[in-house]
């Protein structure tokens, strides 16, 4: 039985997302095409929890099994920075500006 091409990437989340919301802020930025959120999304479906320091980085390794919260950062450009949040119960994920959460 061959695979699709889409369940490679399937296989490599390592939790569930819940419900995907994006902030106002977000949603301004990818209407107005300054903003693709979503490679950063993948990273953090990977694991890949990004500019965090390395004791944030083992906090959130340990909630992928304890259930906790995931928080994940990521720089954009040099004046855009954005937050992945995946709630403990894994019921929402939430795509923020630092400013909004």
């Amino acid at each position: 039985m061959a695979s699709e091409p889409h369940d490679k990437h399937r296989r490599k989340r390592l939790f569930g997302i819940g419900a995907l919301e994006f902030s106002p802020g977000i949603e301004r930025l990818m209407d107005e095409a300054w903003l693709d959120p979503m490679p950063f999304f993948e990273r953090h479906l990977r694991g890949d929890w990004g500019d965090v320091p390395d004791d944030h980085w083992l906090r959130n390794n340990a909630a992928l099994t304890s259930g906790g919260r995931l928080d994940s950062h990521y720089a954009v450009t040099r004046d855009l920075s954005i937050r992945i949040l995946t709630e403990a119960d894994r019921s929402a994920t939430r795509i923020v500006l630092p400013s909004e959460d």
